[in-house]
């Protein structure tokens, strides 16, 4: 195949990155006003992505597609190509995009400033395919880059003190780790040429590696502290649980795909198609790696567990259960990197019903604390099943997708040699279990309180309006069908297991 639906297959990741792009440049022109016309444009470059994507995903599941290239600077290219890992990344935020926009599109009614949201909001989705896209380094790098811009007024978009102050903190954050990033760039590139990914490993890396391991070591380690930042690896995580200030469907964003997702897909990036397990191993960085992810893994959990905030609960969550992702590539093993790939799929499914159903909680009754949620089931129902269902797959239990990829990460874990990591995703899961099943008893056994306010311009009692509760219902959903479905074809574990089985075999 050489076209899809006319389209050169080399020229598909320039219209997949120009749909959001176009999309975002439209609506920052449009008035305040042109609602209808902001919401068509949304929507429909939304589904049309959608539907390429889901066009494409048979295609590349066989072979990765043909490379667009651009001369950047003298001897350095801009690189856009379609492989398994990237097609995973773009699928879903695609997919996530799509709901997130519905959910925002009535979150956000009768607030002023939705041009400026949305536009920025389609840039933030434009960086993040650029990112699944990018073909070497710089080229990530450039999107990476743009995606911590992007994100800030998404943040600060309320405009308060507490807005503004945890904006800059992200900023702050995030460029600081773009510059360690660039260092670790700038410094393997003088030393090996400009560094395209390949599954595997990229061959000059490795002979780099050998002749002076030192050097190699050090890059390694500068790499991944720039994108641990993003990736809120302990100690690097102080902005996330401060970014929840963010309006709902940027918190959702933020944790399911936008901005910790792109951080763990880059160190997925330097660890397999940059290094290469092997080498990473013969390095002696894997071991490290690996106590760093456990041990966020584990304090991301018990800090959850002290939280009477809803959202800051979920974001600890978020510092604990991002690093699965980490956790499951340092353990470079097949059933390892599965697990570590999956759960970047899984993970962002579930997250995101939580932070929809946090922000529906809000809405519709002005309940923003755990110790606020009594009762919460009766009034509303649907909003609190779908929460339940995200919670439950967040501890592991079958058949949500959460269980899937903790099953691999176990796997893994003994495959590896390693099984310590086993008792530490065990110690996981049941801390895991005592920050959500208390949420989940309250919400369904306990004797409904009054509502702490109204929620600002919609009911003040039961479910929220259709445009709020479709997507939560949609994604909890998926949740659900991931894990039930996971041996299908075309699942989102059939295309971690792919990526695994080039990652260990070349």
């Amino acid at each position: 195949m050489t076209h899809l639906l006319g389209i050169p297959l080399h020229l598909l990741p320039l219209v997949l990155l120009g749909l959001s792009l176009l999309a975002g440049v439209i609506i920052f022109l449009l008035p305040e006003r042109a609602k209808v016309a902001r919401t068509t444009v949304n929507l429909t470059a939304a589904i049309a992505k959608v539907v390429l994507l889901a066009l494409l995903l048979p295609v590349v599941l066989e072979e990765d597609l043909p490379a667009w290239r651009s001369p950047l600077l003298p001897g350095v290219e801009l690189v856009l190509r379609i492989d398994t890992l990237s097609l995973v990344f773009a699928s879903l935020s695609a997919v996530l995009w799509l709901v997130t926009t519905v959910y925002a599109i009535g979150y956000l009614e009768g607030r002023p400033n939705r041009s400026r949201f949305f536009g920025f909001f389609s840039l933030c989705v434009t960086a993040t395919v650029g990112i699944s896209f990018a073909g070497n380094l710089v080229t990530f790098l450039l999107f990476y880059e743009m995606l911590t811009l992007v994100t800030y007024p998404l943040v600060a978009h309320y405009g308060t003190v507490a807005a503004l102050k945890a904006a800059r903190l992200y900023l702050i954050y995030a460029l600081t780790g773009g510059l360690v990033l660039l260092v670790g760039i700038v410094w393997l590139t003088a030393m090996v040429g400009p560094v395209e990914f390949r599954a595997g490993g990229v061959p000059a890396v490795a002979a780099l590696a050998e002749a002076d391991p030192v050097a190699a070591t050090w890059i390694f380690v500068l790499l991944i502290g720039g994108l641990g930042v993003k990736a809120a690896l302990v100690p690097l995580h102080g902005w996330l649980p401060r970014a929840m200030v963010a309006p709902a469907p940027v918190s959702a964003l933020l944790h399911a795909v936008a901005v910790v997702k792109a951080g763990a897909f880059g160190i997925a990036r330097v660890l397999e198609d940059v290094y290469g397990p092997r080498v990473a191993e013969d390095l002696g960085v894997l071991l490290p790696l690996l106590v760093l992810a456990c041990g966020t893994v584990v304090y991301g959990s018990v800090r959850a567990l002290a939280q009477d905030d809803l959202k800051a609960r979920l974001a600890y969550s978020t510092v604990s259960q991002v690093s699965y992702v980490t956790l499951g590539l340092a353990l470079a093993t097949s059933a390892g990197i599965t697990g570590g790939i999956v759960h970047l799929v899984h993970q962002g499914l579930m997250k995101i019903t939580l932070f929809f159903c946090a922000g529906l909680f809000a809405e519709a009754l002005g309940v923003t604390k755990v110790s606020q949620l009594a009762g919460m089931a009766r009034r509303m129902p649907v909003s609190a099943t779908a929460f339940t269902v995200a919670g439950l797959g967040m501890m592991g239990i079958p058949p949500v997708a959460g269980f899937v990829s903790k099953w691999y990460l176990g796997l893994g874990a003994l495959e590896a040699d390693q099984p310590w990591v086993v008792a530490v995703l065990l110690s996981s899961a049941l801390l895991n279990a005592l920050y959500f099943l208390p949420v989940i008893y309250v919400m369904w056994f306990r004797e409904p309180g009054e509502p702490v306010l109204a929620g600002q311009g919609h009911h003040g009692r039961g479910e929220a309006p259709l445009t709020l509760l479709v997507p939560a219902v949609t994604t909890a959903s998926l949740a659900l069908a991931a894990g039930l479905l996971a041996a299908a074809p075309f699942s989102p574990l059939a295309a971690a297991q792919v990526i695994a089985e080039r990652v260990v075999t070349r």
